[in-house]
Formats: structure tokens, sequence, C-alpha cells
């Protein structure tokens, strides 16, 4: 699903009303009756209300006078808050707020605290409201009595519908402008919003719908395709042809370079990981002292002994792994792997020199936290980057609170900057590509908040590297199939208590069932 910026969709307005020659009332009239539409056939328990619609002075408050309209002739009963004096209402949508007038609709205006109180406490027999109080255009933090609005509105507890953003959500970002109406649904206008499904506002949004508010074929075709929300059927695009003559030598073979004393269980999931996706070979490179231990644990994975020193790999592992990576098409590097010295001296060289495409993740990141130099040495395209926030934090000095604040700005500029693929692993995590493409996934749940999960992706997204996928696919597909597999292990067990294991079992599952749905 193609998303866009705040400044995208005022853009994309702005060529329909004048390069198009849509009137702005059209396109107010086709967002308001699409969105009535699906309120009325949502919430049609519900009916005939009561329903408050909340409004606020702008277009977006225009929205919500044709969306009182049209739900009044569906029969809901239907009442109006506009937060602002009558006269500070122009343009379209005082053209509809003048249509409400002359139908005898119930409307109230307020621009204080109290008058807002007042008439909640007059509509507090409510079983549904309408946020219709700002719409993408919002960038600084909400204040005054639109703040006191949202915290009555959020206070009812009722099913809340967030017309085109919930109110207080930046709607490039996704960040949380201080407060932010917690919403049932959100319906978009035109097209799905970057902010309403990146973290932390995803989480304000509820379920999403798209209305169609006529927008000319050809604009729409215009509108870049730089941000995309990944869901079963961009998923099921990228996955490669699986020819029937096919053998072992034809999916690829995959070198994971991983483990030590006490963290053998991250090289074994990473490697597991990888036989799941159906990478045809998978040998796992682990210290001596783990090899007997990953050796008995998953049969269907060769493995070899590395050098080791004091329970982890020795610096002298670095001559064993270039014959390794002969003939191996991915590299999975990190899990398990400690931060020792020659830790960071075998995961520098691997990233200096080694020519086949590697995935970089957990101790492995820490190396590269401090010396991010090494990238550029290598052919661009040729890393991928798994970072979880703290990890994101290391790699780029910014603060972790900033970077869940910035998630798709933070991953675009690293991977730009570093010509690498990042994985900004969390809440619908975020994929960059050097050449500023974005995607964020759409599957996944609480559950994935346990250990080895991190491990268990970057063996996926190796796979599908040595598959034949290019970098970026793979880890977008990679992601997806990750939180697909935990779906269907919450279905199963419920979205607490199932581990990573678990859901490395069920990765071929999960394959199934996005070529089975299409």
């Amino acid at each position: 699903m193609k998303l866009l910026t705040a400044d995208q969709i005022r853009e994309a307005d702005r060529c329909a009303i004048e390069d198009y020659a849509v009137p702005g009332v059209v396109l107010m009239e086709n967002a308001g009756r699409g969105a009535a539409q699906i309120v009325n056939e949502r919430y049609r328990s519900l009916c005939p209300g009561p329903v408050l619609v909340v409004a606020g002075k702008g277009n977006n408050g225009g929205d919500g006078y044709v969306i009182a309209r049209h739900l009044a002739n569906f029969g809901w009963q239907v009442s109006v808050l506009v937060l602002a004096e009558r006269s500070n209402i122009s343009g379209d949508a005082e053209v509809n707020l003048r249509i409400l007038e002359n139908s005898n609709s119930s409307i109230s205006y307020a621009s204080t605290a109290a008058e807002i109180a007042t008439v909640f406490q007059n509509h507090s027999d409510a079983l549904l409201v309408v946020d219709a109080i700002f719409g993408n255009g919002l960038n600084t933090p909400v204040r005054g009595h639109y703040l006191a609005a949202i915290e009555q509105i959020n206070a009812l507890q009722l099913p809340v519908v967030a017309v085109d953003m919930p109110s207080g959500v930046d709607a490039t970002t996704g960040e949380i402008l201080g407060t932010a109406i917690n919403a049932d649904c959100s319906i978009s206008f035109a097209v799905a919003k970057l902010g309403q499904v990146s973290y932390p506002a995803s989480r304000c949004c509820g379920k999403l719908f798209v209305v169609d508010i006529g927008m000319p074929k050809p604009l729409q075709d215009s509108i870049p395709s730089q941000y995309i929300l990944v869901d079963e059927q961009c998923a099921y695009a990228l996955l490669p042809e699986r020819p029937v003559e096919g053998h072992k030598g034809t999916f690829g073979h995959v070198l994971v370079v991983a483990g030590s004393l006490g963290k053998s269980g991250a090289a074994q999931l990473c490697a597991l990981a990888c036989a799941r996706s159906g990478s045809g070979l998978v040998t796992l490179a682990t210290p001596q002292v783990c090899q007997a231990i990953v050796a008995s644990a998953v049969a269907e994975v060769m493995t070899y002994a590395l050098d080791d020193c004091a329970g982890g790999l020795s610096a002298t592992a670095v001559g064993q792994l270039a014959p390794l990576w002969q003939g191996k098409q991915a590299i999975a590097v990190g899990p398990g792997l400690g931060q020792t010295d020659s830790v960071r001296e075998v995961v520098a060289q691997l990233v200096e020199n080694c020519p086949v495409p590697l995935v970089v993740d957990a101790d492995a990141l820490n190396v590269l936290s401090g010396s991010v130099d090494l990238l550029p040495a290598r052919e661009p395209d040729s890393v991928v980057l798994t970072p979880h926030p703290g990890e994101m934090a290391r790699l780029t000095g910014l603060s972790v609170e900033y970077i869940q604040n910035h998630r798709c700005e933070v991953a675009r500029q690293f991977a730009q900057q570093w010509r690498v693929v990042l994985v900004l692993k969390g809440a619908r995590t975020v994929v960059a590509a050097p050449d500023g493409r974005i995607c964020i996934n759409s599957s996944g749940n609480s559950g994935m908040g346990s250990g080895g999960m991190g491990d268990v992706l970057t063996g996926i997204i190796a796979a599908w590297i040595a598959q034949g996928l290019d970098l970026f696919s793979a880890a977008v597909l990679g992601v997806y199939l990750h939180g697909a597999a935990a779906d269907h292990c919450a279905q199963q067990l419920g979205t607490s208590g199932y581990l990573a294991g678990d859901l490395a079992q069920h990765l071929p599952t999960a394959r199934q069932i996005l070529i089975k749905r299409r």
C-alpha cells in the first residue's frame, strides 16, 4: 500500500484543485460521504446514535460537517461541536457548515476548556465520537482548548472515528504531539499517510480505512512510491519462483557466523531460521567449544569449528573464514558472538574484506557501532544491518526517544549515508534502502518481545538473499514473514509465551499461507 507524507498529500490536493480543476468542495464532499458510509457500516449496531462530531476550524472540520450531514441522512442522531467561533470558519468548510445550519442540525461552538466541558456534559449520552479536529497539517504540540477537547474525548472511553488522522498525530513521522486521540478506526482520504502506520502513532489509529475521494487517475499514478506499507499483496509479489526441478544447490548456501559459550542458542536459532526459510544449504561456523552443542541441536545444518579463546572466537578465526565464504550466497553474522576484542577483530575483517552479502545483527552490530567507517569500503548494497532501537542509538549517537519518534527519517538517512539496507526493528519495523525507499511492515504482534526473535530474523533475511533476492527485497520479505509466522503462533498460542523457536518452526506455514491467499 502506497503511503504519503503530509507534504505530499497537500501537494496532491493542490494539483487536483489547481491543475485538474477538481473543486475543493467536491473533494471534501467525496471524502465526507465515503467516511460516513464506513461509519454507518462499521457501527451499524449503534445506530440511530447519538453521535457527536467534534470539528476543528479547518478543512478537517469541513470533512466532519459532511460526515455529520450524511450520518443524519442514514438516521443517526447527530450533534456537532465546533472548536472555534462561527466567524472563524471559512472556505469549503464554511460552505458545508452552512448546509448543516440550513438543515437545522444541532451545532454548538466552544473555544474554551470550560465551554467544551459543558458541551460534553450535555452530550453524555453519546455512543460514538467522530474526531474531525486536525487533519494532516499538525506539526506542533496540541495546546489550549484543543488539548482539552482531546482529553475529554479520550476520557469518554467510547469508540472514536478519526477523520483522516487521529488528532494529535504528526502525519509524516507518526510522532504523538503531546497527546492524541485514541481511535477505534481511522479513515484516510485518497491514500494512507506515513504517520498512520508508523510507531508510536500506529497504536492510536485503530483499524485503517482509505476512501477514494475522486482524485484523477493520472495524478494518482504520478505520486511517487517512496513509502510502502508491506501487506500480503506486497509480500507475495516478492516471493521468488521455486522451480519444481530445483535441488539443494538451487536455493543457495548461507554461512552463519555465530555463537559463544552460553550463547549457542542464538547460533542455533539463526541457522534453523535459514533452513526453515528455504535455503538449500546452511553452514554454521561457531567457536570449537560450541560445535558439539549446535551440531546435535540442528541436524540439517552443517557445522564448522572455528578457533576459540575463552569460550568465544579467537582472532585467528579470520583466516578460517575466507575459505568458508567461498561459494556462499549470503553470510549471517553476529548472533551470540559476544563482544570481546577477538570478536571485534573478526567482525571488522568480515565487513571490510568479505565479498559475500552480509546480514549483520546483535553483537556484530555492537562492533560496528564504533567502526561504521568500515562500511564505505564495501560495495554499495552489500550489507543488511538489523538493529533494534537501542543498537540504532549506539550506531548513530541519537537518543532512543528521538529514534522512536522519527523511525523512517533516521533509518533512511543512515541507509543513504552508509549505502546499506537498514532494518530498524520494533513495532512497525522499518526497512530502508540506500536509494531512499522505505517499507513499513504490517505483520507481527507483541508476543515477539522475547529473546531470540532477532536471531531468527537474521537467518530469514540471509536465506532470502541466498535464494536470489536483492538485499532490500530480502529484508522486506523476511521481515514480513517473520511477523506473519508470529501472527500464526499467536493464533494458536496467544500473544504471550510462544518462543523464537516456535516462530522459526512456523516459517514454512507463513510462506504457504501467503501463497494460498493469493
